[in-house]
């Protein structure tokens, strides 16, 4: 499906965004609204306002220029400059249109009536329903004459839209009353679901029949709801997973999985082929793994989702990671980095060869170390190239290759291509094999600076895990600059966290070397809304980084134990994840047991 089909979807997304319950206050009066559209009137709100002598014919000329450079409306201009006030507004568009002002400040607005027009629709045109009758609902609007706001209320309740004029700041309070606590998108949604003809088995399901079911409303509905929520929390991943009695629907955020919804077995198969419509899969193919993107604008953010479809023993589940540009951190002062390990990482970024490999398991922010480390070295005078599994971010003025295994395009084939193609940087988005790694290090022989990412424990295992690759230690020795092995852990909830103090000596257990400084101030979460009730919120960095000095270099060569390894370098600077876990607790950042969890030995 096009892409720009993906992106319509949202506008049904809107309407998951609350559900208030069946009478919510809104301070409304008595509701008086016009039976039909007022009509235009000739002259401008400009010029009954300098007709009036509120304002000089040179305060409009500045106000209609501040309106056009901030797209507002000409009377929340004047109004914002401090020209006129609301209520001078609010009775101008009265002469305008020839009809009284609603008043927002005193009776009940029926939840039913605000389920018409989702939270997020209200917000975006500065409007909210107020009264249904029979086919027509009114509409309090601060501008009546905003045709895309009555089309979009419109086609989604499919009710004839009667404005009603109301001022901008009585209407933005009585959304942020009604709707109050009401965005709860997946609840929502699942309303309307029973109104689908679903069937409790995974078995075949006619493809004419999956394309229609995943064209349903409610079908879409629940699928936007799902990824306007994950982005809602924060999530990393989405996991839609398909077990014998019901479809699971759990988010990743801060690295641990949450169950949020389990929605009907029946349901599975409209939501998989909604999900592969939008990732421009096959739909019918339910036997073989897929694996897609979605692309969405989310405001003002444009946000991929990376799909994967598995088939299981009872259906297929699917897998979302994603990909915000907007939350990519490229800044490599605000990695978490402390000075001395800045300084090191920068300086073996900045050389002009050598490999530099960043170690860590899977969601361990691997990428966004290797794209800040690209960032930094980006500029016109330097030609940097990347091969990647799959390109996750587009990088502006980096050269970016996707592997592709099923045409013959491998990491070690675009690799050999690299070489023929005059860069400065290499980026190597993993080293999974031998001929990977062989080619990796042949460039960094021969005068290219090499990024890429591996997997190990530590630092100083990666040097076993290259040997085991069967690189020659007289290969490896000369190249390899820097290492740098990094995890996550979850911090302790800002909005809730609470101090307490502990001897220092009850670190001991979790690998502390006491410093003399006897009570320590810790902190944890209490748990609250912002978090979930877990305690923790956000992440913050662990890194490891092991220099490659002449001595260890001279390790390198004499193949020494990996425990040898590891007690120079930490003799030469290095800080073990858990000496560094532990030195986050100190600083009041996260919890002992966060750091036992993530940094395990």
């Amino acid at each position: 499906m096009a892409q720009d089909e993906h992106l319509d979807t949202q506008h049904e997304a809107g309407q998951l965004a609350s559900a208030p319950g069946p009478e919510v206050s809104a301070r409304a009066a008595t509701v008086t609204a016009p039976k039909e559209a007022p009509p235009p009137v000739g002259r401008r709100l400009g010029q009954l306002i300098v007709a009036e002598g509120w304002i000089s014919t040179e305060q409009l000329a500045g106000a209609l220029a501040e309106q056009r450079r901030t797209g507002e409306r000409l009377g929340a201009t004047l109004v914002r400059l401090g020209l006129i006030s609301e209520d001078q507004v609010l009775q101008m568009l009265t002469r305008l249109y020839g009809v009284a002002p609603l008043r927002l400040d005193g009776a009940t607005i029926n939840g039913d009536v605000l389920k018409l027009v989702p939270a997020r629709i209200a917000r975006k045109y500065d409007v909210i329903p107020v009264e249904r009758i029979n086919g027509s609902l009114t509409l309090a609007m601060a501008d009546p004459t905003n045709l895309p706001a009555l089309d979009d209320v419109a086609f989604m309740t499919g009710l004839r839209v009667v404005p009603a004029l109301a001022a901008s700041s009585a209407i933005r309070q009585a959304i942020e009353l009604c709707y109050k606590g009401a965005e709860d998108v997946v609840t929502e949604a699942e309303a309307d679901i029973e109104v689908l003809d679903g069937r409790e088995s995974a078995g075949p399901v006619d493809v004419l029949e999956l394309r229609a079911s995943a064209d349903q409303a409610p079908v879409v509905r629940v699928v936007n709801g799902i990824l306007l929520e994950a982005l809602r929390r924060g999530s990393s991943d989405i996991h839609l997973e398909s077990s014998e009695t019901a479809f699971r629907v759990r988010f990743r955020i801060d690295g641990i999985l949450h169950e949020v919804k389990s929605l009907p077995k029946r349901l599975e198969p409209a939501i998989v082929s909604r999900i592969k419509i939008m990732a421009n899969l096959d739909i019918a193919e339910r036997r073989l793994p897929q694996d897609g993107r979605i692309k969405l604008r989310y405001g003002t953010r444009e946000v991929d989702f990376r799909v994967n479809v598995l088939p299981m023993m009872f259906g297929e589940s699917v897998a979302m990671r994603i990909l915000d540009k907007d939350a990519l951190n490229l800044d490599l002062t605000r990695l978490g980095l402390d000075p001395w390990a800045l300084e090191q990482f920068q300086a073996a970024t900045r050389s002009s060869n050598g490999v530099v490999l960043i170690t860590g398991p899977a969601g361990s922010g691997k990428t966004t170390t290797l794209y800040s480390a690209v960032h930094s070295l980006n500029s016109p005078d330097v030609a940097v190239m990347t091969v990647e599994d799959p390109v996750e971010y587009n990088l502006a003025g980096i050269n970016q290759v996707p592997v592709n295994e099923a045409i013959g395009r491998t990491f070690a084939t675009v690799l050999r291509s690299f070489l023929r193609h005059d860069p400065d940087v290499i980026l190597v988005g993993e080293i999974r094999d031998t001929e990977t790694a062989q080619i990796a290090i042949r460039a960094a022989l021969t005068g290219h600076l090499v990024l890429s990412t591996i997997h190990t424990n530590d630092c100083p295992s990666t040097v076993a895990r290259l040997l085991d690759m069967g690189i020659a230690p007289y290969l490896v020795a000369p190249v390899l600059r820097l290492v740098v092995a990094q995890r996550l852990v979850r911090k302790a909830c800002p909005a809730c966290r609470e101090p307490y103090e502990v001897d220092e000596d009850a670190l001991i257990p979790y690998g502390h070397v006491p410093e003399g400084r006897g009570r320590c101030t810790l902190y944890r979460g209490r748990g609250c809304n912002a978090c979930s009730f877990t305690g923790m919120r956000g992440r913050v960095g662990l890194y490891e980084i092991m220099r490659v000095t002449p001595e260890i270099r001279g390790l390198i060569l004499a193949n020494a134990p990996t425990d040898d390894i590891r007690e120079v370098a930490r003799q030469q600077g290095m800080k073990t994840l858990r000496e560094m876990g532990l030195r986050k607790v100190l600083e009041g950042a996260t919890t002992p047991d966060e750091v036992l969890r993530v940094t395990a030995e």
